[in-house]
């Protein structure tokens, strides 16, 4: 038996944190299975994958050095521990559109999504009654000022130990200082077959084009708006004489679908982003 666990690093770019970090690691036994890095506006991100025999993870050492590590470097390191048959744990963020998150919950309901829905965020207090019905905690956080709600949200996140996150139509964008502590484990619904239309009036865009055919996209949320890796899509054809309200009641259906889909794909573990794109595996 193995133990494995993810490490986010952030902060100020500068020169020798992957050496540090990789030889920190190697010290303590540990094998890297994955690592990706990206610089941002001088922003470094890292997120690395690490596994250790059993015998072998003294995880009070593993975090106690992290944290010395952090301080010399003036960066966040942090440090999750998964267990590969655990149920992962996941929160839901959610604006006024009830849809898609009513359609993880009644799915979760039957068993069909084999993980647990621990928290409920949203911008604003719509949703707190459906998140009641189904029993969960509701966190309103508004949105005014995003790194205060961000830094909020973090805290949350980490509090309840969510191994990933579910947009459930949640109107706000997230900045890279959020999407990097949850690399890929992020995932949207969007109102359109991405690329086409991306931002917030995707049905209306695909209307006014005069399109024949219009859908929806489940994605990993990445730093660029709805650009993220693509993990399922729907599709229907808009019919002479359909108004935009008729449209998007169609797309919402689908919407519902469709995410639902992308959370049993992540959660079977048949995917792997591969140079920004999401392959079945």
């Amino acid at each position: 038996m193995r133990q494995f666990a993810t490490i986010t690093v952030i902060g100020r770019d500068k020169t020798g944190v992957i050496a540090r970090v990789t030889a920190f690691l190697f010290q303590q036994m540990a094998n890297i299975e994955a690592l990706e890095e990206q610089v941002t506006r001088g922003q470094f991100s890292m997120t690395l994958q690490a596994s250790w025999p059993n015998s072998d993870c003294r995880a009070a050492a593993l975090r106690a050095g992290l944290d010395q590590l952090a301080q010399q470097l003036g960066m966040e390191i942090k440090i999750r521990f998964t267990e590969p048959n655990r149920r992962q744990r996941f929160a839901i963020m959610v604006t006024k559109e009830w849809h898609c998150f009513d359609a993880l919950l009644t799915a979760h309901h039957r068993r069909e999504i084999k993980a647990d829905p621990v928290l409920v965020l949203g911008n604003r207090p719509d949703l707190a009654p459906l998140a009641r019905k189904f029993s969960l905690p509701f966190a309103r956080i508004p949105w005014t000022d995003r790194a205060r709600a961000e830094a909020r949200a973090l805290r949350l996140l980490e509090e309840q130990g969510i191994d990933f996150v579910v947009l459930a139509r949640f109107m706000k964008i997230l900045s890279p200082n959020f999407v990097w502590r949850f690399k890929n484990k992020i995932i949207n619904i969007h109102p359109s077959l991405l690329p086409s239309f991306p931002g917030p009036q995707a049905y209306r865009q695909a209307y006014e084009s005069g399109v024949k055919i219009a859908g929806v996209t489940a994605h990993f949320v990445s730093m660029r708006l709805d650009e993220g890796p693509i993990i399922a899509q729907g599709s229907f054809q808009i019919r002479p004489g359909m108004t935009l309200k008729d449209i998007i009641a169609r797309g919402q259906q689908i919407e519902a679908d469709v995410l639902v889909k992308a959370v049993k794909l992540y959660l079977g573990k048949h995917l792997d982003v591969y140079w920004g794109v999401v392959k079945e595996v």
